[in-house]
């Protein structure tokens, strides 16, 4: 029996939900809502007494796999590992199929998010970056080719 009946979300959680949310938006992404969270559900579900969260949920055009952005109001941030790399153990990046990757790149470089290393081509069927994103997020940019 399959208990999964749809990809819905992955959550991150960020300090700075402002940022985090314009990143995501200047990619492409739309809001869908926001909204704060707390009190007996968001405490029983996260196991953290306490726990006070803002909330950003986030979708592709066209709709699709959602993105939430949360950002802890209380119990206070705990730092994660913002230069961790793609071997270290744990959710290491988020994917995205882009139009035009360079274009995309330059996007968000403006705002000061840059390459990781460089643009890689897998046989001659997509280029792909990972791009160091808020608070050390590894995002895979990719589009298709030939």
């Amino acid at each position: 029996m399959a208990h999964v009946q749809r990809f819905d979300h992955v959550g991150i959680t960020v300090a700075d939900l402002a940022s985090g949310t314009t990143f995501f938006v200047r990619l492409g992404f739309e809001v869908e809502g926001t909204g704060s969270v707390e009190g007996e559900f968001v405490e029983t579900v996260c196991g953290i007494p306490g726990a006070h969260c803002e909330i950003v949920m986030l979708r592709p055009p066209g709709g699709g796999c959602g993105l939430e952005l949360s950002s802890f109001i209380t119990p206070d941030h705990v730092p994660g590992s913002p230069a961790a790399m793609a071997n270290e153990v744990g959710l290491r990046n988020v994917s995205f199929e882009v139009v035009d990757l360079q274009a995309a790149i330059d996007e968000v470089a403006a705002d000061g998010y840059g390459l990781i290393s460089g643009i890689g081509e897998y046989e001659n069927s997509v280029r792909m970056a990972y791009v160091r994103g808020p608070e050390g997020i590894i995002v895979s940019l990719f589009e298709r080719v030939g």
